[in-house]
């Protein structure tokens, strides 16, 4: 216990999926949090987003964990809103040790009919609302004088070529060459930068009549059942997906002095989908 004692995490996308997991287990291991999330629709994206709800429920879960929470709703793209509310939750917290840029969507076409709205709105909330969480931490990690952990939700399309994809994948190679630039450029500040590379996982960007269909393109009205042996065909371990407490798990490590000399690293939390030959 106490693996991320007494430091404060941002996290956006915190209202519910990965971000809420990531802000309960950091909790859970000692941290406080600053849980940012749209909680908004978003034009391009088919399945319902996080509510204000979902974002304040993240904070109780939070402080049930035993960490202190700081939330506001903020949309990545705005860069002003984000770098504003950060420091207001710097201030209300006391400082800033370790950032998860976790926010992002999924929507699903060929390559050539995803409309140019989709594509950008890709671009613009997973790749560039990245680099605008980035470069709205930075200026505080490095006053900070204490170093700190940046991890970087990519996926496993960020390091391969998934069909379907190809605005998402992309935006998540994307945010793979921001993690190993951003590497070299703050290691002198004792700021390392990682990224963690999901397959699928167990949230509502997957769990939804979209994917279903792509999946299951033979079936009327497919579900989450009718998925399952596709998905487990796709990954080398025999489950169809992770849960998001394992993504959790390894963005706990990268956060923590355990992964002190850890940095520029590309971490799969896969199921072995990178290595299924």
């Amino acid at each position: 216990m106490g693996r991320v004692a007494q430091r404060i995490a941002l996290i956006t996308g915190a209202g519910r999926g990965q971000g809420r997991a990531h802000a309960v287990r950091l909790a859970e291991e000692g941290a406080s949090i600053i849980a940012f999330d749209i909680c908004a629709p978003v034009a391009s994206v088919s399945y319902a987003m996080a509510t204000p709800e979902d974002l304040e429920e993240t904070c109780a879960l939070v402080r049930a964990a035993g960490g202190r929470a700081h939330a506001a709703q903020v949309d990545v793209r705005d860069f002003d809103r984000l770098e504003r509310e950060l420091a207001a939750g710097i201030d209300a917290l006391g400082g800033l040790d370790i950032v998860v840029a976790n926010a992002g969507i999924a929507s699903y076409a060929p390559g050539h009919e995803i409309s140019e709205a989709a594509w950008q709105e890709m671009i613009d909330i997973n790749l560039t609302g990245t680099w605008h969480t980035i470069k709205a931490a930075v200026p505080h990690l490095v006053a900070g004088g204490r170093g700190g952990s940046i991890v970087l939700t990519s996926s496993a399309a960020g390091l391969q070529g998934t069909p379907n994809l190809a605005h998402y994948v992309a935006a998540k190679h994307g945010v793979t060459g921001l993690m190993r630039t951003f590497a070299n450029e703050l290691a002198p500040y004792w700021i390392r930068v990682n990224s963690v590379h999901p397959t699928q996982v167990d949230t509502p960007m997957i769990m939804n009549d979209e994917i279903f269909r792509m999946f299951r393109p033979d079936l009327e009205a497919p579900g989450r059942d009718d998925i399952v042996d596709v998905s487990v065909a796709t990954n080398a371990l025999p489950v169809p997906w992770v849960e998001s407490r394992d993504v959790a798990h390894a963005v706990l490590f990268l956060a923590s002095d355990e992964a002190r000399y850890i940095t520029g690293v590309a971490l799969p939390v896969d199921a072995g989908i990178l290595a299924k030959v």
